[in-house]
């Protein structure tokens, strides 16, 4: 019987006499483990634009030295081939507070150099929108960010950014991971490499501090809209825990640059700590992740609750409810209370500019089209994640001469202004703690201010729904489920009443009662998007970052009770199928 793939590389992995005692350890502890071997070594770990993602480990599949090193020199051989120019422009590097982050950020740094490319460094860890704001004022030609963002602490990663400051589109993405094919002897890689303490030394090397602190700052403060208002409200109570990671520092800077006096942070989840000690899993959009500072906010008297992922481009949110409850906001409730919060504030002192634009995702709340339609601003939805927002406030904005305003996705990502091009947590917190300042000086809460939102644009059952499967058999099974559906978009669903099917793989929509099919006018994704009556959805995608595949549900009209009981069908049919798919 010939080896399998896994097998044959796992071999050459321990046979290689360059590879390093740790990683030799760690590889005969799995001698007699096939199906360890099988998940480590089946693929490389796949380059796309989100950079690399995956389980720390030895492996061609997990995230190690030896891979990020990979990476690194895809990128700087794809950044190399734009020409001198490029290579003097540079790279800006940031890291999160992962174990190994600041290991594999360092080792980075110094292939780039290598290959005679500058480097910008952070001297400290530092979040996703100071690395995409510094790759646009510093003028670099692209960036990297070590992180795995909300992801569990085993994970790590490498997001890589192109000169706009957004993650690299597909066709840069596929660029370097053409470049990374050629990278084929990792541990002589490893062997060329400078060490770090050498590349500092160099005149093209430089550190970022707090220089880039302080522009970063004024940015935002310049989009702040009612400062009179914060001064008013600021020992207004606030509660923050930015779960160990980034945004400890540029979240309580900011908050108390714009005047609040009284932000409390959650002691457990202040500083930073690799393991997060606290919770299994640092994503802000879990109830659970925000006991710990709820239980804070009880003790102080804060009404609101603000959390950041590790590298501070999510935000979570809790707000204190009329009954001493606290509320977790949604995604798209966020999204939409700061929606309307920036437009209608610009509109009231007509302050809003013409042809001003806010862009979302073809997943996210279709309220947006109400609050749009209302304000007079144009729409734009995108694919999920930020980079296709990116794209569009681009192309819209910089090459269209339109005025973006605000963006969003339903999973906790969030912009305003255009300094940054991916979703900023720092800003997000400014402009909610302003808002809830807003709210106390007209004696509401966010959740009176959400209620009215609702009132005045209409009711929405809006949920999303996430099914872990996990190694390589887990993803080969939200593979099939996907072609399943695609071969099959129907069977099972007769009872949802869709209108039309939008499959982006292939980039046709089609109309059910009709027939009639044309082109979408978007990048390619493994979508599947079904418009159902009026404005419900309902959409099934499978995680670019996370092993799951991950299905969404929006219901809209005029009474909640029975948006929440169509949802609740839509979601017993949907789930059915897809199980049943999953686990035959």
């Amino acid at each position: 019987m010939s080896k399998s793939r896994a097998q044959t590389t796992y071999e050459s992995w321990l046979s290689n006499p360059k590879m390093d005692a740790e990683t030799l350890s760690e590889l005969v502890s799995i001698a007699d483990k096939p199906e360890e071997i099988e998940d480590r070594f089946y693929q490389e770990l796949q380059f796309g634009t989100a950079g690399l993602r995956g389980i720390m480990g030895a492996g061609s599949n997990r995230m190690n030295p030896y891979t990020v090193a990979r990476a690194a020199e895809g990128f700087a051989l794809y950044l190399a081939s734009l020409g001198e120019e490029a290579c003097r422009q540079g790279i800006a590097i940031s890291y999160d507070s992962r174990n190994r982050s600041r290991e594999f950020a360092e080792l980075a740094a110094s292939v780039f150099a290598g290959h005679g490319i500058a480097v910008r460094f952070s001297d400290e860890l530092r979040p996703v929108p100071m690395l995409s704001y510094a790759i646009r004022h510093f003028g670099c030609i692209g960036g990297i960010m070590l992180t795995a963002s909300h992801n569990p602490k085993q994970y790590n990663g490498f997001k890589a950014y192109g000169a706009d400051g957004a993650q690299l589109g597909p066709e840069e993405a596929d660029r370097v991971a053409a470049m990374m094919e050629t990278v084929t002897d990792l541990p002589g890689l490893l062997e060329t490499i400078k060490p770090f303490e050498q590349v500092v030394e160099h005149p093209s090397f430089k550190l970022m501090g707090e220089d880039l602190d302080q522009v970063y700052d004024a940015s935002l403060l310049a989009l702040t809209l009612n400062d009179d208002l914060v001064r008013q409200n600021h020992d207004m109570p606030i509660v923050y825990s930015p779960f160990n990671g980034t945004g400890n520092k540029p979240v309580r800077r900011i908050l108390s640059k714009h005047g609040f006096t009284r932000v409390t942070v959650v002691p457990e989840q202040e500083l930073p700590d690799g393991n997060f000690p606290t919770t299994p899993t640092p994503n802000p959009e879990l109830p659970e992740t925000l006991e710990l500072a709820i239980a804070q906010a009880r003790q102080t008297g804060a009404d609101l609750v603000l959390a950041t992922d590790p590298d501070a481009d999510r935000t979570g949110v809790a707000v204190r409810a009329g009954d001493d409850s606290f509320v977790l906001l949604s995604g798209n409730e966020i999204g939409l209370l700061l929606m309307d919060y920036i437009l209608g504030t610009k509109a009231e002192r007509q302050e809003l500019a013409e042809r001003s634009f806010c862009v979302s995702t073809v997943v996210s709340s279709r309220l947006t089209q109400a609050i749009s339609a209302h304000y007079g601003t144009d729409l734009y939805l995108s694919l999920t994640g930020f980079k296709h927002i990116a794209a569009e406030i681009h192309k819209h904005g910089d090459l269209g001469g339109g005025v973006f305003q605000f963006g969003y996705e339903e999973s906790f990502g969030y912009l305003l202004g255009t300094r940054v091009r991916d979703k900023d947590a720092v800003v997000t917190c400014l402009i909610l703690a302003e808002m809830a300042a807003v709210s106390a000086a007209a004696g509401e809460t966010l959740i009176d201010r959400l209620q009215a939102l609702y009132n005045k644009y209409g009711q929405a059952a809006e949920n999303t729904i996430s099914i872990i499967r996990e190694g390589k058999t887990g993803l080969e099974k939200i593979a099939s489920v996907m072609d399943a559906l695609r071969k099959n978009p129907f069977q099972g669903f007769e009872q949802l009443g869709a209108v039309s099917l939008s499959d982006f793989q292939e980039g046709i929509i089609s109309r059910v009662d009709t027939g009639d099919r044309r082109a979408l006018d978007y990048p390619e994704s493994n979508v599947l998007l079904y418009q159902l009556q009026g404005l419900d959805f309902m959409c099934v995608r499978p995680s670019g970052t996370e092993p799951k595949i991950k299905i969404y549900f929006g219901c809209y009209g005029e009474d909640l009770d029975v948006c929440q009981k169509r949802q609740k069908t839509y979601e017993s049919i949907v789930l059915d199928r897809v199980n049943h798919l999953l686990d035959p």
